[in-house]
């Protein structure tokens, strides 16, 4: 997608933006006590108008890392953020989700995100260290300049088996100023609703598991 695009376009990006700011002044007085922990720095755009986003030069790389300990076995959690060909069940926005394997045991993911009035494609090399980390680096180059999330597992607290600690880490940066934009406006929801989308699906896979509290970290 080329960054001449229509007026139709243009003014679908508009009333978003628009409907967005009006929800982030509504919401500002609660924000303090929703906020997600977050381990390391997050990297983010303030909430500004199309006109505004509309004067940036160029995209942005945009980085976010929350860590977490979950009421999930570590083994649970790498086997729901390990199936790729899942996500489109769960995962928000993601519309298709493929799996193949190379001759050499690569695994490549095909995904297809609808975030409308947009939806892209784009491939990902999968590397994983069972029960470990899960990799996913974007490869075709089409969509992304850059795009490679990172989830890391480790075993939760002694007195708490059933749980694990989880750090998730996403680093982008799209090729279309346009693409940028719009991350630009909506980048703030859509990460803070990636880790929740996993808890999720965790429980739905593990109902049975007695679940642990958020446990915060400072930074």
């Amino acid at each position: 997608m080329t960054n001449k695009t229509t007026p139709l376009l243009f003014r679908a990006l508009l009333e978003m933006s628009e409907a967005h700011s009006a929800k982030v002044a509504r919401g500002n007085s609660k924000r303090a006590n929703t906020s997600l922990a977050y381990c390391g720095s997050t990297l983010s755009t303030p909430s500004r108008s199309f006109i505004n986003l509309a004067a940036a030069v160029s995209a942005r790389r945009m980085e976010y890392t929350e860590c977490r300990t979950l009421g999930y076995t570590l083994e649970q959690m790498y086997n729901v953020v390990a199936s790729v060909d899942q996500y489109q069940h769960f995962v928000p926005w993601c519309k298709k989700s493929r799996v193949t394997k190379g001759q050499n045991g690569n695994i490549w993911a095909d995904l297809e995100i609808g975030f409308p009035p947009i939806v892209e494609r784009y491939t990902s090399e999968v590397t994983i260290v069972p029960n470990h980390q899960v990799r996913a680096v974007c490869t075709d180059g089409s969509l992304f300049s850059h795009l490679e999330t990172i989830w890391r597992f480790a075993p939760g607290a002694k007195d708490q088996p059933a749980s694990c600690k989880v750090k998730f880490y996403v680093s982008f940066q799209f090729k279309s100023l346009l693409h940028s934009q719009l991350a630009s406006v909506f980048f703030d929801e859509v990460v803070k609703q990636m880790v929740n989308a996993f808890e999720s699906r965790a429980a739905v896979l593990y109902r049975n598991q007695q679940e642990v509290p958020l446990r915060r970290r400072s930074t």
